[in-house]
């Protein structure tokens, strides 16, 4: 066998590790919504992939949208399978069914089950708002927060009362927003602050993981002691139909949840 038939058959694998990565298919994900965006009028202005610089480091927003009506903080999932979750869960469930026949008795079919986990979406987007608040010094910003599921997923077990919708419906979610929130001036100073705070040319994926996993270090550490990550208030327990979860003592000023 030669070198280059060897070398020719490691890319391959390799090229098609990589196309079944999350990575990628995060990346696939949000070049569908890149391409939703790029249809909405001329006076809403769409950012990708804006990193901006925090207190604990770095917060990677995966799109936003200025518009007079609001400002639009897009996460995207290109997920599949059946989701669970609810705006007070730290964390939501992906399931996945999948048909699989036996090898040998090809007639009979049986279930193979993955489960993941992955950080509430919703609370990621408020996490980006806080984030761009405090670059604008604009606490209470009208803000709308929006997760995109670019894949096929099952979205009937999320209990939100935000938006958390499949890729067909984005741009009506967003056009449906009629009542104009910011004067052309705000649009314009959002917008300025975005591009000149953009440290994404700077900072490297892997930088940036690291700054995630400090600050989900010190957030934890601020739990456990019963402080709110986000104000500094206190967590108090409360409850809802879901169940109890503990809430900031600010509310509704500060809206930080977290599961008891």
């Amino acid at each position: 066998m030669s070198l280059i038939f060897v070398i020719l058959i490691i890319t391959g694998v390799v090229a098609l590790w990589y196309l079944r990565s999350p990575k990628f298919k995060g990346k696939m994900g949000e070049k569908r919504v890149h391409d939703v965006l790029a249809e909405l009028p001329e006076d809403y202005h769409a950012y990708d992939d804006v990193v901006l610089k925090t207190s604990w480091g770095t917060t990677q927003i995966d799109h936003v949208v200025v518009s007079r009506y609001g400002v639009f903080v897009i996460e995207t999932k290109n997920y599949r399978g059946d989701i669970y979750g609810s705006d007070d869960k730290e964390d939501w469930k992906q399931i996945i069914v999948t048909p699989v026949r036996y090898e040998k008795k090809f007639w009979k079919e049986y279930t193979y089950v993955t489960k993941n986990k992955m950080y509430n979406p919703i609370k990621q987007c408020f996490t980006h708002i806080t984030a761009i608040e405090k670059l604008m010094n604009w606490p209470q910003m009208p803000a709308i927060p929006v997760v995109v599921f670019a894949g096929n997923a099952n979205l009937s077990n999320v209990w939100t009362k935000y938006h958390v919708i499949h890729l067909e419906s984005l741009k009506n979610v967003i056009m449906d927003y009629t009542e104009a929130l910011m004067t052309d001036g705000d649009v314009l100073r959002v917008c300025d602050a975005l591009e000149h705070n953009n440290v994404r040319d700077s900072v490297d994926d892997k930088t940036h993981v690291r700054n995630v996993q400090q600050a989900i270090y010190q957030k934890n550490q601020k739990i456990n002691n019963g402080i709110c990550p986000r104000c500094g208030g206190s967590l108090v327990l409360r409850n809802s139909k879901y169940g109890t979860f503990y809430g900031c003592s600010n509310y509704p000023k500060c809206r930080f949840t977290c599961e008891q």
